[in-house]
């Protein structure tokens, strides 16, 4: 599917690539990795022809389709449904054309395509990945303008997903995406049809979704075959041999060097020397491993507080008067590690907000310690940080009376460098900008964290520096992610927030993720049969118009139909020299007949879903 034949590519003079070559083989799925900063984004911008090549070349199969995300979807009236069912451009095109058509023959040939491309489930198709990127049936009808920039992001990647293109790139797919959205796509990916290549820190994502991992690193591409853990323990194997062949050339250097060092002055062994200067000439240095150093965060630590530090008593906690959370008996100490579970719009975020004090409780009591210091980082804080500043004015700006050296010690206790201190934030790449936000949320030395998508943005070292953070923090943690490495580490205890309750759940990461991915089951022991649910008013609009097109396509081709019954019934048309005419319209009426008996079809099954949405009990 995509051949990376010798490519070089640099940026301002520097080399971000440097002859490199890799073979995807169709239909693999592969994970792109390496530190921020290495190239792999550019390395899309290569394979979509957008940027050119120093030397080497791409190569892909003709016509082959390529397909990414490359922003979100415009914010305008159309609605999500209809947004991703535009997506299929070929779909799209033969839908309007059968609109229009009128010539049996083509008709018929459009009617066929619709058939082959599946065009009249194509609608069930799209509203399932919406589905399962957390969009409910009654938001998918609603306009894109109602969203807000990262749900339109979704919306965007839903789009590219149902177009189903012969190679899909996607680049941090799930930093938009909850932990329930990121493991769908794990599962979607892992059956996608076709060949895709995403670049990803999620380590749950590319030991579940990929079966290769391409590494790109001091400007060379590898192919490793394994999910991410596989590359992980084939590397270090690697590196492990690298050092130890550079430790033995070290010390053989060094021993050749000492001879030379002794004995060149020396005329009796002049010869010997210079046989090992040439030695020491002809050995090719074998590079020592430049291992990334883990870039630690460093948290401050607080002092101990008498437990419990918060406790909540039937609060009730909500937007304008109306309640999300309800009747929350809720109980949180020093040593806790909790994450929070459930899907998108049941109340995480909301009751972030509440035990962080940005939101109050509509009901209810909440009972702190005195002296609790709470420290809050959210995705919006990033996003809030100002681009005209540098990373030590922001520092200064909560500590002005510590010295500037003082202050570039607690940003390089977040890994943000003497340089980057001084940069314009604007100039700071994401990762570099999280880092000075977790600084900010933790300069008091808060009693409680609380983090809400804190991996967006970081790579896999400094996600595993943020877990050793975590490990290490004397404060309780309140934990939002969707990164399941990162959960799995971090936390002692998970809450689902679901229904507008929030309770302990009892089982384990995986045995959530098998919930979330395995649709429920009706017991076995049941015998009552429940009464079938009446579909949504909006639902039923939708089946009513497909019954209409349906409807109005049959009549149409009936109208087709009876022309040429009229044509065929005309007696000249069977004169000795109208044999090769009469041939073609027999040939259009038998593709008008199929045609009309597909549509026929479709026009039934829809009337089917009609009645037994109008009627579920009958």
């Amino acid at each position: 599917m995509l051949r990376l034949d010798d490519i070089s590519y640099s940026v301002a003079g520097r080399l971000l690539i440097d002859h490199a070559s890799a073979t995807i083989p169709e239909g693999h799925k592969v994970g792109i990795v390496g530190r921020n900063g290495t190239g792999k984004t550019t390395l899309f911008k290569i394979i979509r022809g957008e940027l050119a090549l120093d030397t080497g070349a791409i190569g892909l199969p003709p016509r082959a389709r390529i397909g990414g995300v490359a922003q979100e979807v415009p914010g305008n009236e159309v609605s999500l449904i209809d947004t991703v069912l535009a997506a299929d451009k070929e779909r799209a095109s033969l839908m309007a054309e059968a609109e229009t058509a009128e010539d049996p023959h083509r008709i018929a040939e459009i009617q066929t395509r619709l058939a082959d491309i599946d065009a009249w489930g194509a609608e069930a198709r799209a509203a399932t990945i919406l589905k399962g990127l957390g969009f409910t049936d009654a938001e998918q009808r609603m306009p894109c303008s109602a969203f807000s920039g990262g749900w339109r992001m979704r919306v965007a990647l839903a789009a590219v997903l149902f177009s189903e293109p012969d190679l899909l790139l996607l680049d941090e797919p799930t930093n938009y995406l909850d932990l329930e959205g990121a493991l769908w796509l794990e599962s979607y990916l892992a059956k996608y049809p076709h060949t895709v290549l995403v670049i990803s820190h999620d380590r749950g994502l590319l030991n579940r979704a990929v079966g290769h991992i391409l590494h790109l690193e001091d400007k060379k591409l590898t192919l490793y075959t394994g999910g991410y853990d596989t590359f992980a323990r084939t590397r270090a194997a690697k590196l492990a041999v690298a050092e130890s062949e550079a430790t033995k050339q070290e010390a053989r250097r060094a021993h050749l060097q000492s001879f030379v060092d002794r004995f060149k002055a020396k005329a009796s062994k002049a010869k010997q020397a210079q046989s090992r200067v040439k030695a020491l000439e002809k050995m090719t240095p074998i590079t020592r491993p430049q291992e990334a150093a883990l870039r630690r965060f460093s948290f401050p630590q607080p002092e101990e507080l008498s437990p419990p530090i918060l406790r909540t008593e039937g609060v009730s906690v909500g937007y304008d008067g109306k309640a999300v959370l309800r009747n929350l008996d809720l109980r949180i100490d020093q040593d806790d590690r909790i994450a929070l579970l459930g899907r998108n719009g049941e109340g995480k975020s909301t009751l972030s907000k509440l035990l962080s004090d940005r939101l109050n409780a509509m009901d209810g009591q909440i009972v702190k310690s005195s002296k609790l210091r709470i420290g809050f980082f959210a995705q919006h804080q990033v996003e809030e940080l100002h681009l005209d500043e540098t990373p030590i004015d922001h520092v200064r700006r909560e500590r002005p009376d510590e010295a500037p050296a003082k202050l570039r010690a607690r940003l390089a206790g977040f890994g943000v460098g003497a340089e980057q201190a001084e940069t314009l934030v604007g100039k700071l790449s994401g990762g570099q900008k999280a880092r000075l936000s977790l600084l900010l949320a933790t300069l008091d030395a808060p009693h409680m964290l609380i983090l809400d998508e804190p991996t967006n943005h970081l790579d896999i070292e400094s996600r595993e520096a943020l877990v050793e953070a975590l490990t290490d923090y004397t404060g309780a943690v309140i934990l939002v992610s969707h990164d399941m490495h990162l959960l799995s580490l971090v936390a002692d205890r998970l809450w689902l927030v679901k229904d507008g309750r929030v309770a302990p759940y009892d089982g384990d990461l995986e045995s959530y993720r098998q919930m979330l991915l395995t649709p429920a089951a009706p017991p076995k022991a049941e015998k009552v049969k429940e009464k079938p649910k009446r579909a949504s008013r909006e639902q039923i609009l939708a089946l009513r118009a497909e019954v209409r097109k349906c409807e109005e396509r049959v009549g149409k081709l009936g109208e087709m139909g009876d022309k040429l019954s009229t044509r065929l019934a005309d007696p000249a048309l069977y004169e000795d020299d109208k044999v090769g005419e009469l041939e073609v319209w027999n040939r259009k009426y038998a593709e008008l007949r199929e045609a009309m008996s597909r549509a026929e079809t479709l026009w039934m099954s829809a009337l089917e879903k009609l009645e037994a949405a109008e009627n579920p009990a009958a």
